[in-house]
């Protein structure tokens, strides 16, 4: 993606605010407030109609009263005022402007045209607009302050959708001595999309993470482009969005329309791109923080250290809940445990201290330094009293707080992901290892989904590039057309023919040779509606069933197939539906008619190479029966992932179709057989 200048919105040499006022009800008066904490770094104009003293400042009647350029403009005027606004703030030499004015698309296609048209003057002029409909800006390192509200600086940048979210979230992080670099209202995306203003704080210095809120993704494979980018930095990106309901795509024809729910598709590009994707402001401002401290790291295999037998039992039970790991220790780390404790200690994982904490505070940090030390572990979870055994003396008040020095130095020194929870969150003790970058927390169920959102995220991975489409589109969506178009790009599939009567069905069947299965032609779903026979063995049955379709259905026609052998094989769906925001979508799962029921599946955005489709195979439930279960063989891995590669490539290179599958994709230890396909083309 072509990365845009924004040194305009983040860095401006002079601002006006368009709209100021004395009103606190009106948002020109929180910007007017905010803006004027800037004056001693950049000039600033406040813009009143009337030209009265704006908190107790000069104002001018329009920009064209000020005497120099401005570079950026905030307009908080009404919506029928804004676009002559706009005007305005060009002809003045802006070469951004913030829209906080609000009643555009987010009001239907009227206001949705104005916001074009707006746009198109806005870039045409070679600015760029954020918003309309936004809280405006803020660059702690410039010192830019255009939002309704002051927020704490830091070294995480905020883009946003919502307002109060930026809010409540700031208060979660402000609470763990963190803050924001930038803060970005997005509004309606109507000229920079979230993706521009990533990609802006990929080359922000002053931004170690990027939080986001967003509703719309805008253009979805942008975002995907520039979040991979982020990654790639070394700036996580942690996403908090909607569309975690099963609402599915409406109007899906197909097993793989109906499957695909929005939280579906976002889960996908957010495994394409690395990005930690969340379910609340408390847990983005968690996972934020405990990115800040260790970066991207492995984190499955989790060592759980508490000082009693309740907490160990409840953390462990918690953490393995999240779908993490709590292994038994190794007899060598057993040992060495023992060693330091006590005979009623608990040495296995979890490990109880057993009242070691009181008769000694500094066992903690030995205890975490070996439980670190183990290759077999990963990450590391405290639980329990620590920080309130200061409550009980002096000395041992002083010892604490030199233990959680020692234990953030040990964290820290093996280079794996530790956090704490303590009933005493508060305490000087949970201070101290906040300050050195340790997260604590209050809940244990919060620290264990913060290390199973590392766990869940992997590595960007950059999507192959799309092919060119097809030189001839599709235009019929049959079930011989759709074999004909996966046969043809390189899977596998039955010998077959079409035919158009009882005749043509039995002299199909004695070149292919029985037994047989008969398709009637022209139905959704045919096996539902009894459009198929399979297991045909003979003339008279072939015959029987070609009568029986042809009474209670009337088909168009026959397809007439290979019965395939399916002793030895797994049935599989492979589907791609195309989202609006993401374009293709590749779904694979458990298949044949227990696909719904099941929904035993996989998605990756579309499309995928080899590598990718193995991946999503083998992260179902149900991977073990492709690997052989109870004497059955594997089936061949690599062939059902190189059929599942040829399938999505014919979904981009065909955008005319908007949902397709093979349900069942037959694999086999001998390689993989198409038994059904299916194509839904655009209206």
């Amino acid at each position: 993606m072509t990365t845009r200048d924004l040194t305009a919105l983040f860095d401006p040499k002079t601002v006006a605010v368009l709209g100021a006022s004395n009103d606190e009800t009106k948002y020109g008066n929180w910007i007017s407030v905010q803006a004027l904490r800037m004056t001693e770094h950049r000039p600033v104009h406040l813009v009143n109609r009337r030209g009265e003293l704006i908190l107790g400042q000069p104002s001018v009647r329009s920009l064209a009263e000020v005497d120099e350029p401005v570079e950026l403009v905030v307009v908080t005027v009404p919506a029928h005022g804004f676009e002559q606004a706009v005007d305005d703030a060009l002809a003045a030499g802006a070469r951004a402007i913030v829209g906080v004015t609000a009643g555009f698309a987010e009001l239907g296609a009227e206001g949705r045209a104005v916001q074009d048209r707006i746009v198109e003057r806005v870039r045409s002029a070679g600015a760029v607009l954020l918003g309309p409909n936004c809280l405006g800006v803020l660059d702690s390192g410039t010192s830019l302050t255009l939002a309704s509200n002051p927020l704490p600086p830091g070294r995480i940048a905020l883009l946003s959708q919502s307002g109060n979210m930026a809010l409540e979230l700031s208060g979660f992080l402000a609470a763990r001595s963190h803050g924001f670099s930038r803060f970005v209202s997005l509004g309606n995306q109507a000229d920079l999309a979230v993706a521009d203003l990533i990609q802006s704080c990929v080359e922000h210095p002053e931004t170690d993470l990027i939080a986001v809120y967003c509703e719309d993704f805008g253009d979805g494979r942008a975002f995907v482009e520039a979040a991979t980018a982020a990654a790639e930095a070394g700036k996580p990106v942690v996403l908090l969005t909607v569309g975690g309901s099963e609402a599915s795509v409406r109007g899906a024809q197909s097993h793989t329309g109906s499957l695909t729910s929005d939280s579906a598709v976002i889960d996908a590009a957010c495994q394409a791109a690395g990005v930690y994707r969340v379910a609340s402001p408390r847990q983005l401002a968690n996972t934020a923080v405990t990115l800040l401290s260790y970066g991207a790291a492995q984190v499955h295999r989790v060592g759980v250290v508490a000082d009693g037998g309740g907490h160990a039992g409840v953390a462990a039970d918690v953490v393995e809940a999240t779908g993490l790991s709590v292994p038994q220790f190794t007899s060598d780390v057993s040992a060495a445990l023992r060693a330091l404790l006590t005979p009623s200690a608990g040495v296995c994982n979890p490990v109880d201290l057993a009242g070691a904490g009181e008769q000694d505070i500094a066992s903690f940090v030995s205890v975490l330094d070996t439980v670190l030390a183990s290759p077999d572990i990963d990450s590391a979870l405290v639980t329990g009293y620590f920080g309130g055994y200061g409550g009980y003396g002096a000395g041992l008040a002083r010892g604490e707080l030199d233990a959680a020095a020692a234990m953030a130095d040990v964290a820290h020194a093996h280079g794996k992901p530790v956090v704490v929870h303590t009933m005493h969150s508060d305490s000087e003790a949970a201070e101290v290892l906040a300050a050195r970058s340790v997260p604590v927390f209050s809940a244990v169920e919060d620290a264990a989904a913060t290390l199973a959102t590392l766990h869940r995220t992997t590595a960007p991975r950059p999507l192959p590039e799309l092919p060119l489409r097809a030189d001839a589109p599709v235009t019929a969506a049959g079930y011989w057309d759709a074999r004909e178009l996966f046969r043809v790009a390189g899977v596998e599939f039955p010998g077959a023919r079409l035919v158009s009567d009882a005749g043509e069905a039995l002299a199909a069947a004695e070149e292919i040779g029985y037994p047989v299965v008969l398709k009637a032609m022209g139905l959704l779903h045919k096996s539902d509606s009894g459009g198929v026979a399979l297991g045909l063995s003979d003339p008279d049955e072939l015959s029987a069933a070609v009568a029986r379709m042809q009474d209670s259905l009337d088909p168009a026609g026959f397809c007439v197939e290979g019965m395939a052998d399916t002793t030895n094989g797994v049935e599989l769906i492979v589907g791609v539906q195309r989202d609006p925001r993401f374009g293709p979508v590749a779904m694979v799962g458990l298949g044949g008619v227990y696909t719904e029921v099941l929904a035993d599946v996989a998605f990756a955005l579309a499309p995928v190479d080899q590598a990718t489709a193995r991946g999503l195979l083998e992260n179902l439930r149900a991977a073990a029966l492709l690997r052989g279960v109870r004497g059955r063989p594997s089936v061949d891995l690599d062939a059902a992932a190189a059929a599942i590669a040829k399938i999505s490539e014919v979904a981009v290179t065909h955008p005319e179709i908007t949902e397709l599958e093979i349900n069942p994709l037959l694999a086999t230890p001998g390689g993989t057989l198409g038994l059904d396909a299916r194509i839904v083309l655009a209206d």
